[in-house]
């Protein structure tokens, strides 16, 4: 069963995908995305690979006949890509070099743009989840794209407030928000020419730090190829900040926010960022997203982003000492 199933309380749709449950267990002396493994090429920097086993296909089954005048189902348009980082197993994103990390980038930007051709598409997400803690069944280092149908409520209430931003204000919201953390001076851990890594004020993760353009930008295909580069850049320091907290890889959950496609022009209002997700509070304990802010969607940090942003560059001042 491949659908998509309305949720007329929180008007979204949910990715019904039961098929996934299927997959096969990897052997342990086995990785598909291994050079010689046979999936893969043999010799390859970065690379787009098709999921095997796609929670959304551009050509997606009929739904199951379970619609009702209530009850709204679709079919599971879009597509589902993953993204190889390096043809090394056990590699890190820390542990790449920035012109490595740049042809990362410049995959992602190709891809994105490939997935904005298909005018079905609405969002293309870019995303990277890492560890055993956040569910990760492959070591191999990777990322993965999802190409939706529809705009996810997350992204739509962001983008929604900040179109009532700009209606109220004149300006973009998140351009605001970041002069707001630059007058603070008290969240910013990491910047380049073009980007900077801050703790948000309003920070729901201990160590979730949001990583943004300074210019106001929408999406990778608007960058120049000195950005792509500080992208690069900021992304190795950000990564190899987090592994330098307590000196092991730590997990996170990575999403990169771009303009919607093949709709409404956002140009005015939305802003590229990528949000980093650590599902930690500290070295040995998991901040636990449980009744609160699984029910009540009521986000509970445990500890105050400007003492935990203090702690980050203290732990990004670490990770590049180790360079030196």
């Amino acid at each position: 069963m491949a659908e998509l199933r309305y949720d007329p309380f929180t008007k979204d749709w949910v990715m019904i995908a039961s098929h996934r449950q299927n997959r096969p267990q990897m052997p342990k002396d086995w990785c598909p995305f291994c050079p010689g493994s046979g999936k893969v090429p043999d010799h390859f920097d970065v690379y787009k690979y098709d999921n095997d086993f796609p929670a959304l296909s551009q050509n997606p089954p009929v739904p199951d006949d379970v619609e009702t005048s209530l009850f709204k189902t679709r079919p599971a348009y879009g597509k589902c890509e993953v993204i190889l980082y390096s043809p090394e197993h056990t590699v890190t994103l820390p542990e790449l070099s920035v012109d490595h990390i740049k042809k990362l980038v410049d995959l992602w930007t190709e891809r994105y743009l490939a997935m904005k051709e298909d005018k079905n598409i609405k969002y293309v997400f870019i995303f990277e989840n890492r560890g055993d803690v956040v569910g990760v069944t492959m070591p191999h280092p990777h990322g993965q794209i999802y190409g939706y149908s529809y705009i996810p409520k997350k992204l739509e209430l962001e983008l929604n407030a900040s179109k009532e931003h700009l209606e109220e204000t004149g300006n973009c919201l998140f351009c605001d928000v970041l002069k707001n953390e630059y007058e603070a001076n008290k969240r910013i851990i990491i910047e380049n020419d073009d980007f900077v890594a801050f703790l948000p004020f309003f920070s729901a993760y201990p160590y979730g730090m949001y990583v943004a353009s300074k210019a106001h930008k929408q999406s990778l295909d608007q960058f120049t190829e000195s950005e792509k580069v500080n992208l690069a850049d900021i992304l190795k320091k950000v990564s190899g900040t987090l592994d330098s907290l307590f000196d092991y890889n730590f997990p996170y959950m990575m999403c990169m926010h771009q303009a919607p496609v093949n709709g409404e022009d956002t140009s005015e209002y939305s802003h590229f960022h990528i949000e980093f997700y650590p599902p930690m509070r500290s070295a040995d304990k998991q901040k636990f997203n449980a009744s609160s802010e699984t029910g009540a969607w009521a986000h509970c940090n445990p500890t105050a982003p400007e003492e935990k942003a203090e702690e980050l560059r203290q732990a990004y001042k670490k990770f590049m000492s180790k360079g030196e």
